[in-house]
């Protein structure tokens, strides 16, 4: 059995802890730079306003709706994460952090009314942290995940399925017929997993919904589609092939892009840019304990801009593998300098870290003393003073001084206060 605990329009939920007067309003939360709409209300779907709509085509919807934006704080989105998946973790034997708004819990040998304890839980999940969840149940994970859709599906479209499956769904629960009903309910499009071409594919053949899928023999929908498909067809008919992962695998590749707020034309800028986005893939790099050996390095203008259109990537191999800040910049930093251009109004740039392994393998080198080889203790106590004082706190000097006042610094003018993070923003009550 297991359960998977999705928070509720995550970002939107997390403003309106600090701000109960969004309540009841269209919000969106944009994503970097004030661009697009990543994540929305109740009331901003029932406009019509798509996941991904750039802020220019829907601003108008201000005026005339009342629409709110705001930019992403992800400072306060992490911390309420954090809080949420603290209280989800009792919930049962076993814990997967999915995203910062899901977790998947292991309930099997649980004796007990898993419906009556999620309803407890999602009560104090709300009363300590302010954040509403759906609980979604079943004897996989695809069948919880498809449990937790059902759950939120009820409370926003009232009628779709049975009024007894709101915020709490435990699809283990239903009888046969009740089952069926449900996966005749639900498109096919819904299931996890299975993305749009997939499901256009499924339509083509005549399966439109989960039902459908369901009665199909799983070895057919292997020689037609895919293993994949094969596995989420048995997850369906509750035939577990997809365990809990206790702590995620490492990554192959690291990556740290980002889009400017503003155009950027000098190589100056590009240079505190990618060093700062190598210092952040640095970091990650070393969190999960593993070496680069190659680095790339690309810049690129707008497609979206009538300018002058450029894009270059280049990759840098490693003499040997390392987590080194200082050696990764300066492999980002050659490869900006061959591939810039001067002319152009680039807007975006980033730094991807590969050929990864992991750090316990050491390669030596012939023309090093043992002594002079890097054991990595610089780089631990840059990590812990970033840690305890603040990131940037100490950085490379190739990247400029910490700051919004920097050439490539993100553009969010609609950012509200690091609330739960910084102690200048913590919310004042008086009586």
């Amino acid at each position: 059995m297991f359960a998977l605990v999705d928070a509720n329009n995550f970002y939107v939920s997390c403003e309106r802890v600090f701000r109960p007067s969004l309540n009841g309003l269209p919000v969106v939360v944009l994503s970097n730079n004030d661009g697009c709409a990543i994540a929305r209300s109740n009331e901003s779907k029932a406009l019509g306003i798509a996941m991904g709509a750039p802020w220019f085509q829907i601003k108008h919807l201000a005026q005339s709706h009342g629409l709110i934006a705001l930019s992403a704080n992800f400072a306060l989105y992490g911390d309420l994460s954090d809080r949420v998946a603290s209280l989800v973790g009792g919930y049962g034997h076993r814990t997967e952090i999915y995203s910062i708004d899901e977790s998947f819990v292991d309930l099997e040998g649980i004796k007990a009314d898993h419906v009556e304890r999620g309803h407890r839980l999602r009560e104090r999940i709300i009363q300590w942290v302010g954040i509403p969840c759906g609980f979604g149940i079943g004897k996989t994970k695809t069948l919880a995940k498809l449990a937790n859709h059902i759950a939120k599906t009820v409370e926003r479209k009232p009628g779709s399925y049975p009024a007894k499956l709101a915020q709490v769904c435990d699809l283990s629960t239903l009888s046969s017929t009740e089952l069926e009903e449900v996966f005749e309910a639900t498109p096919v499009g819904e299931v996890w997993g299975i993305g749009r071409r997939i499901s256009e594919q499924l339509k083509e053949a005549g399966i439109e919904n989960v039902a459908q899928l369901v009665k199909i023999d799983p070895a057919t929908i292997r020689s037609r589609w895919s293993v994949v498909l094969e596995r989420t067809a048995r997850e369906l008919q509750g035939t577990s092939c997809i365990d809990l992962d206790d702590a995620p695998a490492n990554k192959k590749e690291i990556a740290c892009t980002r889009s400017f707020g503003r155009p950027i034309t000098e190589l100056k800028d590009l240079e505190e840019a990618v060093s700062e986005f190598a210092t952040r893939a640095s970091e990650k790099l070393r969190r999960q304990g593993s070496h680069t050996g190659q680095v790339l390095t690309f810049i690129r203008t707008s497609p979206f801009r009538k300018d002058l259109q450029y894009s270059r990537a280049l990759t840098i191999p490693l003499r040997r593998p390392t987590c080194d800040t200082r050696h990764i910049v300066e492999a980002a930093l050659l490869s900006l300098r061959y591939i810039y251009r001067p002319g152009y109004n680039f807007a975006k740039a980033g730094v991807m870290l590969l050929d990864l392994q992991d750090a316990g393998i050491f390669q030596g080198e012939l023309d090093l003393e043992p002594e002079s080889q890097d054991k990595g203790e610089l780089m631990t106590a840059l990590d812990k003073l970033n840690r305890k004082f603040g990131k940037g706190t100490v950085q490379i000097a190739s990247g400029g001084l910490s700051g919004d006042s920097r050439a490539f610094s993100m553009k969010q003018e609609r950012r509200t206060p690091a609330y739960t993070t910084k102690w200048a923003d913590i919310p004042i009550v008086r009586a």
